[in-house]
């Protein structure tokens, strides 16, 4: 008993060494991203409904991602996703603490006072698409058409204005019988033959493609430059980030992990596409497809002001912004800096790029896709 007494603080210390060690061993193999997961949600915040928007615009998919994944679930959040919402509207409003937003209609919400900012990025580049009737096969035979381009498309639309000079068409609305509809109805009323053509994001160029009820004459993705601008953003209410830091924190995490879903497993994802966006599921296989290998890592949470910054710079010079806002009030990194998000660029070295380089063809990455992901196409 006694020499039992004299080894007990000699196993006690034993024990406390080997608790510090592991916890420094632990330390350097845990990612700020499971630092991040790990940390518990305040007591105020744990019934906390989380309110999401989102546009039906394949850039914007991270949202329905994160949802029906559980990746919102697994990090604790109780979130409320709508989607074809008025998004910069509703956050005004107070009606919304999150949305995915077109940066020109983000910046033109914030310059009249609409208290949101930017918290992560969400889609470089336009991946935009001119998609016109099969029986158009020269450009010119637009003018005079119905075109759902939007009303006054010359002031509101970066896009159509690129892809207009592209196609040597006059960008002024005057020239075509314009409307403005959802990205969804435009399909609808070019299916229905009520409709010319339509701008319009994916999937409802790849969709017209699949039905061969239409085809793309245009497409918006670089700037003329050459270089990447600015399309969509995550963004944050600022009353939401202000009053709920850590689920604003918490909700970029879940929008990176969304798109890292994305990457890795797009059968899956093309699965959750397909049913959030009724479409078929080669639809979203080939969206999915063109946003993460075709035209580039355009899908991306990390923030490039030099994007910002030029995609300003053009949108000023082609008078679809009247004003800029501040970028260093607009736009605020902290929240994905201090989210425990992977490094993008990181992240698509060793994850991606092994498996799905950029150019990859189609077919090749269909195939691929879903063998890795033990599925059957």
């Amino acid at each position: 008993m006694k020499k039992f007494k004299k080894i007990l603080p000699l196993l006690t210390a034993l024990v406390v060494l080997l608790v510090l060690l592991a916890g420094c061993g632990g330390g350097s193999k845990t990612s700020n991203q499971n630092k991040a997961a790990n940390t518990a949600i305040p007591e105020k915040d744990k019934d906390y409904v989380v309110n999401l928007g989102y546009y039906n615009c394949d850039h914007m998919t991270a949202a329905c991602i994160a949802k029906d994944t559980g990746i919102f679930d697994e990090l604790g959040l109780k979130v409320n996703v709508t989607g074809n919402g008025k998004v910069p509207e509703a956050m005004a409003a107070g009606q919304m603490d999150a949305g995915y937003v077109g940066n020109s209609g983000s910046m033109r919400a914030y310059i009249k006072g609409s208290p949101i900012i930017v918290a992560a990025n969400n889609h470089v580049g336009g991946s935009y698409y001119l998609v016109a009737s099969n029986d158009i096969t020269d450009p010119q035979q637009l003018i005079g058409k119905q075109l759902a381009i939007g009303t006054n498309p010359e002031k509101t639309s970066i896009s159509w204005i690129n892809m207009a000079k592209e196609l040597g068409l006059p960008v002024e609305g005057k020239h075509y019988e314009v409307l403005n509809m959802s990205d969804m109805d435009e399909y609808f009323a070019l299916k229905a033959g009520r409709l010319t053509a339509y701008s319009t994001c994916d999937p409802w160029a790849s969709m017209a493609e699949y039905e061969k009820t239409g085809h793309v004459l245009a497409v918006d993705g670089k700037l003329p430059s050459g270089e990447w601008g600015e399309c969509c953003a995550f963004h944050l209410s600022k009353q939401f980030a202000s009053e709920h830091p850590e689920l604003a924190r918490l909700m970029v995490l879940a929008h990176s992990r969304a798109m890292e879903h994305i990457y890795t497993k797009p059968v899956r994802s093309a699965e959750i596409f397909a049913k959030n966006y009724q479409v078929p599921e080669e639809v979203a296989l080939m969206t999915i497809w063109k946003k993460t290998v075709a035209e580039g890592r355009t899908l991306t949470w990390e923030i490039d002001l030099n994007n910002w910054q030029r995609q300003i710079d053009m949108e000023l010079a082609a008078g679809t912004l009247d004003a800029a806002p501040k970028l260093d009030e607009f736009i605020q990194p902290q929240y994905l800096r201090d989210s425990g998000a992977d490094n993008f660029d990181t992240f698509i070295k060793e994850k991606v790029d092994p498996v799905f380089p950029v150019g990859m063809p189609y077919e090749e990455w269909k195939k691929k896709a879903f063998e890795l992901e033990g599925k059957t196409a």
